[in-house]
């Protein structure tokens, strides 16, 4: 006999005589002295009601689901009925089984969904039942229809696990704000859904991160994704559907194999209603307007006895927050007596002028001159910062950041040098360009090329530069050289197929943080250098609108959020692992990229 044969069988039935130790040992209320570990998750042995049981009684109902051994609720919120009701489900366990009772009556010819997926565990060991969906009726006929879907955060495209998908026949979009949905499922750790045993009708479909737990959409704490249209489900459910089966999370192969109807983006709605939301006096000659919605439309801001031109105003990006600086030097007034002349929103959400008036008094209180031996040095200059990334310098220059906006600058008195490697230096050329939406920031950009080895030194001198307080500045001095270290690598994207104005931006690997970006609108070379050695990820997001900035969606105006897209390499994979020394050069064609 081939020894070679049986030799590898001996482990493998000792295994198998384990397991069978295992099981026997399973239903014991007191963990075994020895022996290997319990790994194997609970078994349902019986159900009550039956699955597929119809004409259940609405009143005092109670699901009760037994195992093969001592089980433990480990996640209550994972025990979800569809369609819900105003109260999450109650359980209790009751020897090896589960009950899970409610708060209400269901309602009457009603085809419902418990699913206790991801919720229960053994008692020994707290191996996870995977999970399972118990489908009954209150009515005569159990309904046969499903959907099937993935969920997404709209920046990232990463899945959103958790997340509540409802669908409502009430095709208003009012619905998801004051009614609870006629059927709903969570997302799984793949973002995945399925709606299983519905009706056979049209439906409006949306997605929230139920902060309320309360199966409504709460505009101030949740999240929301929708289909731009009515959707009407095509699939039949059988429990042979592999859709409809329960897969292992780390199974990567069944979960990326099951059919995805619908792909929804996942956003922070943009508020529609327009009013002022804050304001506050944060100093002697500064203050602020935030609005509840972005692109605040103000016809007039005045203050009371402060002429109109010692008044200098800057809006964010998003135009949803005002600054406001007094230009006047005069003793500070212990009250701003603020006028804001805007467009907003009345009762039924339409926009109507409006003039609000606001009180802002002075942090704390009545202006005292401060005694001379209490005033520092900083209290009396004018406060800026100057800044130099050696791996944006060549584009984005020196970063110049003033605290308060300046009524006299001398950028033509500041100089910039350049040293080379046998310490020889020359004057070398700059531009100076003001940011477009922060009236306190310019950049300082070398007008040349920049030379490997030579040190740039930016020198602001002394009482250049004037705030609106009246405060010069101090002398200040900057240096920065290009990176030098030949470990360090580039990427470089040749863009086609560019049609729309995009943003395209380097992320970390873990799509936190945003390293570098550009803004393009044609074909043409996109080069991320001076990158060490790592994973990297780039995004690229459409700006349709042309407004430099990456807009949210709006659920009552039916906007989705602008549509965003990753480079994935061939393997699926959106990380690019970078190493040391290398200059990779890929060709990507963004037309085709937004089409899938």
């Amino acid at each position: 006999m081939n020894k070679r044969l049986i030799i590898p069988a001996i482990p493998v039935f000792a295994i198998l005589v384990s397991v069978m130790f295992q099981n026997s040992c399973a239903n014991t209320t007191q963990a075994p002295s020895g022996g290997m570990k319990d790994t194997i998750p609970p078994i349902i042995v019986n159900i009550d009601p039956l699955p597929g049981t119809t004409n259940v009684p609405t009143h005092k109902t109670t699901i009760k689901f037994t195992f093969d051994e001592y089980v433990v609720v480990k996640e209550g919120k994972n025990i979800f009925l569809s369609p819900p009701l105003d109260k999450a489900p109650k359980y209790k366990i009751k020897g090896k089984s589960l009950l899970v009772y409610f708060d209400s009556d269901l309602d009457s010819n009603t085809t419902y969904t418990l699913d206790i997926s991801n919720a229960i565990a053994d008692n020994r060991e707290g191996n996870m039942y995977p999970g399972y969906s118990l489908v009954f009726s209150t009515g005569p006929k159990i309904d046969s229809m499903v959907v099937t879907g993935t969920v997404r955060d709209c920046n990232t495209l990463q899945p959103m696990k958790g997340a509540t998908v409802m669908l409502y026949k009430d095709l208003s979009d009012s619905a998801v704000f004051k009614s609870r949905p006629v059927a709903a499922a969570k997302t799984d750790g793949w973002g995945y859904f399925y709606i299983r045993n519905i009706e056979n009708t049209d439906y409006r479909l949306y997605a929230i991160m139920d902060e309320m737990n309360n199966n409504k959409y709460d505009v101030e704490s949740d999240k929301i994704a929708f289909v731009d249209s009515v959707i009407r489900p095509v699939m039949v459910a059988s429990d042979q559907l592999p859709e409809l089966m329960k897969y292992d999370v780390l199974d990567t192969v069944h979960c990326q194999a099951r059919k995805s109807e619908y792909e929804l983006y996942m956003f922070r709605d943009e508020a529609s209603r327009q009013l002022v939301k804050n304001r506050e006096r944060t100093g002697d000659r500064t203050a602020y307007v935030s609005f509840m919605a972005p692109d605040a439309k103000i016809d007039s801001l005045w203050i009371r006895n402060v002429p109109q031109n010692k008044l200098i105003m800057e809006f964010n990006a998003t135009r949803d927050s005002l600054l406001i600086w007094v230009n006047d030097r005069r003793r500070p007034m212990d009250t701003l007596h603020l006028f804001v002349d805007y467009l907003k929103s009345d009762s039924v959400g339409a926009l109507v002028p409006s003039t609000e008036h606001f009180r802002l008094a002075r942090p704390g209180g009545k202006y005292r001159r401060p005694a001379a031996a209490t005033i520092k040095h900083d209290d009396t200059i004018c406060k800026l910062k100057l800044t130099a990334d050696p791996a944006t310098i060549e584009r984005k220059g020196f970063q110049l950041n003033f605290d308060f906006p300046i009524i006299s600058e001398g950028f033509d008195k500041m100089t910039l040098t350049g040293t080379n490697p046998r310490q020889q230096k020359s004057k070398v050329k700059f531009k100076v360009e003001k940011d477009t939406a922060n009236i306190r920031q310019f950049f300082i950009k070398i007008d040349e090329k920049m030379l490997p080895g030579y040190e740039y030194e930016l020198s602001l001198p002394h009482r250049e530069f004037r705030d609106i307080n009246g405060y010069y500045n101090d002398s200040i001095k900057t240096k920065v050289s290009l990176p030098k270290d030949d470990k360090l690598s580039q990427l470089q994207f040749n863009l086609t197929g560019v049609k729309h104005r995009y943003l395209v931006e380097l992320l970390s690997e873990k799509m936190d943080k945003v390293l570098d970006s550009y803004t393009v609108d044609t074909d043409g070379a996109v080069l991320f250098p001076y990158l060490k050695a790592g994973k990297y990820c780039v995004r690229l997001t459409q700006d349709k609108n042309r407004n430099g900035r990456v807009d949210t969606g709006n659920l009552l105006k039916h906007r989705q959020p602008e549509k965003v897209k990753f480079y994935t390499l061939r393997d699926g994979s959106n990380v690019i692992n970078i190493p040391e020394g290398t200059e990779m050069e890929q060709k990507l064609d963004v037309e085709k990229l937004f089409e899938k």
